[in-house]
């Protein structure tokens, strides 16, 4: 099994449900981790997972406005089950690294963990 990861992504994006979030949008950090068995030999691009491919995907979505993180990270890991059908499993962090709560110092986010069965 290989890992592909992308760490500590950050984009300036507009999700979340109150006013001001829409309008001036906030700073976001997205981890993510895809997994596939290779056939064999990993030896050129074509038999492995594009990062750069996975980047494009979470870029694009990401400046999709959403209320919620939770559809975000649906939506990226529905594209990228779509684009590769070789992974075994995604897990994707949304971290929002200013949340719109009084007092608070630190970071609020989900986690998105699929698993998928490619022995069918």
């Amino acid at each position: 099994m290989i890992a592909v990861h992308l760490k500590e992504l950050t984009f300036h994006a507009h999700h979340g449900l109150y006013a001001g979030e829409e309008k001036t949008g906030g700073l976001f950090e997205v981890n993510l981790t895809v997994w596939y068995k290779p056939e064999g030999p990993v030896t050129n691009i074509d038999q492995t997972i594009n990062y750069v491919e996975l980047f494009e995907i979470v870029k694009q979505r990401m400046m999709q406005r959403s209320g919620l993180l939770e559809m975000v990270a649906q939506d990226i890991c529905d594209i990228i089950q779509q684009r590769f059908s070789v992974i075994t499993e995604i897990k994707l962090d949304i971290d929002k690294c200013s949340p719109p709560i009084e007092n608070f110092q630190g970071k609020t986010g989900i986690t998105l963990h699929k698993t998928f069965n490619r022995n069918a």
